[in-house]
């Protein structure tokens, strides 16, 4: 063992006696444990919230999506089809058409998204089938009128039941209407089924339908606006836009993935897990302030012990060595510990449950926390980094203090 490491120790923990400076140090110890257990049980609610809006949102919301600027351009659709059957990631892509329209039943009327799809899909892309609430998943033509499914919300509002009718008004035909004064283009719907997901957008205002019969209300004819796409693995969703745009124009496509979808809100949740990332290490930097004025302390309380060691050989890097050894040791234990605390509190969260939340009023039962390995090598990197840094001026100051006049007086 190096001698300055020892030295070190010895300074941290005296054997004989607890002086104002070690108490100092042990404060100094308990705020790094703090701050980095508040750190690492902050951060792990962020990951928990975070992935929990995440999974709410890609229930109904595809992986990627790719409109096709020009619907009337076969070849754009040719050329999509070709791209997308020969990526390996893409396990399932599906047509659709979407748009505005009026709905209203026994005088209620609501501003609805009427989504066209693709029967099959319901289950493979949009998670519709399993959420299926009422009734059922069926989107055939039930005698002379198309079948279609509402959100629970939307139902309500609409006070529509299953087997209702619900008549569709499509703004394609309004221009024509109001110019030639022809009526409308409408269609009536039955209603075979209500879902209810995690998604309030989609359970407030979409209503689902064939892509045929939506195709004809909204004006598309036998055109597509685009395919929604699921993936593989939806953390594969940023490269393979980045492989759909090198290899389609993007004048002919808009390519957007499930991040894209709700961009505003993603990045409200970021800035704010970074904002209370930087808040929280100012915890672990008032912990730092307090190493720095107890190191400097012990430096005027061991000026005598520093000039023997120089009278004896010990070289000035050796003086800082000593000294920086002891704050670094301070940064250890306090970090290891507080990484220890954040971790322990998580587990009791996850398995005790210690924080409940009201069900009725959320869509959870408990405070969602999900542990991140990168957070602690983050988290303990700036820890190591602040202490590090607190120590770098009363050492060097260690390091310069001279020798005669340290001990001239012994």
């Amino acid at each position: 063992m190096k001698f300055e490491n020892f030295i070190a120790r010895r300074y941290l923990v005296s054997k004989h006696k607890v002086n104002f400076i070690t108490i100092i140090s042990i404060l100094s110890i308990g705020g790094i444990t703090i701050g980095v257990a508040a750190l690492i049980v902050v951060l792990s609610v962020f990951n928990g919230f975070g992935s929990l809006v995440t999974s709410f949102l890609v229930n109904f919301d595809p992986h990627i999506r790719v409109e096709i600027l020009n619907p009337d351009n076969g070849k754009a659709v040719e050329r999509l089809d070709s791209v997308l059957s020969k990526n390996s990631e893409v396990v399932k892509f599906s047509p659709y058409v979407s748009g505005k329209v009026l709905a209203f039943r026994a005088g209620l009327f609501q501003v609805v998204n009427l989504k066209g799809i693709d029967v099959s899909s319901g289950e493979s892309i949009y998670d519709i089938e399993q959420s299926m609430l009422y009734g059922k998943y069926s989107l055939a033509q039930k005698g002379i009128y198309p079948e279609m499914l509402l959100g629970l919300h939307l139902a309500d509002r609409m006070q529509t039941l299953i087997g209702d009718t619900l008549t569709l008004l499509s703004p394609a035909g309004i221009e024509k209407a109001v110019t030639q004064f022809a009526a409308p283009k409408t269609e009536k719907f039955i209603l075979s089924g209500i879902y209810s997901t995690t998604n309030n957008e989609y359970d407030d205002s979409y209503i689902f339908t064939s892509l045929q019969f939506a195709q004809n209300l909204l004006g598309y004819k036998d055109h597509i606006q685009g395919y929604d796409i699921r993936l593989n693995d939806i953390d594969e969703s940023f490269d393979v836009k980045a492989q759909l745009q090198k290899m389609l124009p993007a004048e002919d496509y808009r390519i957007e993935t499930w991040y894209d979808f709700h961009r505003d809100l993603y990045s409200v949740m970021q800035i704010e897990r970074w904002t209370a990332y930087i808040i929280l290490c100012l915890i672990i930097a008032v912990a730092s302030f307090n190493i720095l004025g107890s190191l400097s302390m012990s430096v005027i309380e061991k000026k005598r012990d520093i000039g023997v060691l120089h009278s004896m050989g010990a070289q000035q890097k050796s003086i800082l060595k000593i000294f920086m050894y002891e704050v670094i040791l301070i940064g250890i234990i306090g970090t290891i510990a507080g990484l220890f605390l954040g971790y322990f509190i998580c587990f009791l969260q996850l398995k005790f449950n210690i924080y409940p939340l009201d069900p009725t009023q959320y869509k959870i039962d408990s405070l969602p926390l999900q542990l991140r390995l990168s957070d602690f090598f983050f988290v303990s990197g700036a820890s190591l980094l602040l202490t590090f840094l607190a120590s770098l001026f009363p050492a060097k100051k260690a390091a310069k203090i001279n020798t005669i006049e340290a001990i001239k007086w012994e």
